[in-house]
């Protein structure tokens, strides 16, 4: 068994950390809490697990050891602990639930609730759902089989009975005594390959600065963990040696692992260049924006969404009308454009929500659409589709909406570590006004507005990001447009 120090409390936070990033819990046991940024997706879980639990139990739950002597069908609050070889354990499951049995508390037991984000029950799930039913059993003197998993599934809710029996013991001694041996670390534990579900966690604009400084692979557009690891096994490490390989060769030695590593060598090895070097490059000639050279004005489109719920609730456009010279208006300009949110309310049904949409793109029939991303282009289309519209009308629409993401990508090698809106954006200098604000927040502030918390102050927020968002796809444009003029 592995030694480790016996001061080291481990808890289910530090537990679920781990299991998503090591470094992560490393960082939220001894990082510097003032590097840490609130995210809205905890928020948004809370929510959620907050609307599973009242639909199992619609009685509010009783609180403590007093409601779990008193056999209440439902209890929180109550902290449990324990230890593993000598090092204290403690758990805070935030839902128990009454079942049949004999316990220290009478003629009845308890097994903990766990909320599910996602379509599948995990590791992380199993683990923290064992590592509660470990010390709910030592607490109340009776076995814990099962917990039960619940999870929101578009607008019902799911539930499974997970056993936690088997391997699943093992399973948590192993990455308990694993977590430990990382906490005893005396530095962080080492950036993930991956770096994608960082959007998550708090603790990514402190790791994004030591990723850069790194020259991190996964700072380079296009590296996830699997081609970062072929990379490694190359002897590439970092940003630089990626930009002083030669295409040829990094092709041949890739093409191992398939042609299609061998053939985004070149690509690879252009983007870490322009990312070291910090200039924009050129990737095809001729105009990015065509349909924009004739045009009398643009509509810029954005859309905010709710994933889970498949209910896109709110569609912002800024019109964006030409000016008398025939230039094109500045982002300064832009800001003082007209604009249009359309709320997509439920209870007013889809019809109506089309029908508006109809009446504000056929006001302005001659001009372009422009969005970032197929977001927007999949959401109308399938409206429009589901609406009865006409194939006619479908290709007018298709034709008219204009993906300044795709030509981005198209046209121009970029020094950013994502071509998403945030980084490209960012890149050029813009700023949201709402500091912190992004999809996450706009629909944690939707959801609080629609059970009429805080006013109409969410939905101004709302409007807010999302106006912001549209005049940050128009930066993008703005951009394109004089590199296209500037030759």
């Amino acid at each position: 068994m592995t030694t480790v120090p016996s001061e080291t409390l481990l808890n289910d936070r530090l537990l679920r950390s781990w299991l998503r990033c090591k470094r992560r819990a490393w960082l939220d046991r001894f990082g510097d809490p003032a590097e840490r940024q609130w995210t809205a997706h905890r928020e948004l879980q809370l929510d959620e697990q907050r609307r599973c639990f009242s639909m199992l139990f619609p009685q509010r739950p009783q609180r403590g050891e007093a409601a779990a002597s008193a056999g209440a069908a439902a209890v929180v609050g109550l902290r449990l602990r324990g230890s593993l070889g000598g090092l204290p354990l403690e758990a805070h499951p935030p839902l128990l639930q009454r079942l049949e049995g004999q316990s220290r508390w009478g003629a009845h037991a308890y097994r903990p609730v766990l909320f599910r984000q996602g379509r599948r029950t995990t590791r992380e799930h199993r683990l923290v759902l064992a590592l509660w039913g470990r010390l709910l059993e030592s607490d109340q003197g009776a076995p814990v089989r099962s917990g039960l998993v619940l999870a929101w599934a578009g607008r019902g809710m799911e539930q499974e009975a997970l056993p936690l029996t088997g391997g699943l013991p093992r399973q948590l001694d192993d990455a308990l005594l694993k977590l430990a041996d990382d906490l005893a670390r005396p530095e962080p534990p080492p950036l993930v390959a991956d770096r994608k579900k960082c959007v998550l966690c708090g603790w990514k604009a402190a790791c994004d600065q030591v990723a850069a400084a790194e020259g991190h692979l996964s700072e380079v557009s296009g590296i996830g963990a699997k081609r970062r690891e072929m990379l490694l096994e190359l002897g590439i490490s970092r940003l630089s040696d990626l930009a002083a390989s030669e295409p040829e060769q990094l092709a041949e030695a890739l093409a191992v692992h398939g042609e299609q590593h061998a053939e985004m060598s070149p690509q690879l090895i252009t983007q870490a260049r322009v990312q070291q070097s910090g200039t924009p490059l050129r990737r095809e000639p001729g105009p990015a924006l065509p349909e924009l050279a004739a045009a009398p004005g643009v509509l810029i489109y954005d859309i905010e969404s709710d994933p889970d719920a498949r209910d896109d609730f709110l569609h912002g456009f800024v019109r964006l009308e030409r000016r008398a010279d025939g230039r094109w208006p500045d982002l300064a300009e832009a800001a003082q454009a007209p604009y249009r949110p359309v709320l997509a309310r439920l209870e007013h049904g889809e019809a109506r929500l089309w029908q508006r949409l109809q009446q504000l793109l056929n006001a302005y029939p001659d001009w372009p659409v422009l969005h970032y991303g197929e977001t927007e282009r999949l959401a109308v289309l399938r409206l429009a589709q589901r609406q009865g519209a006409r194939e006619r009308e479908l290709a007018l629409l298709r034709e008219r909406l204009v993906d300044v993401h795709q030509r981005l990508r198209q046209h121009w090698w970029l020094p950013t570590n994502g071509y998403g809106l945030k980084a490209t954006a960012g890149w050029l200098g813009f700023r949201w006004s709402l500091k912190g604000a992004d999809g996450a927040r706009a629909l944690l502030w939707w959801r609080r507005w629609r059970l009429g918390g805080g006013g109409r102050q969410n939905l101004r927020w709302i409007f807010r990001y999302n106006h912001d968002d549209a005049l940050a796809t128009w930066a993008v444009a703005h951009w394109l447009l004089q590199s296209d003029q500037a030759g």
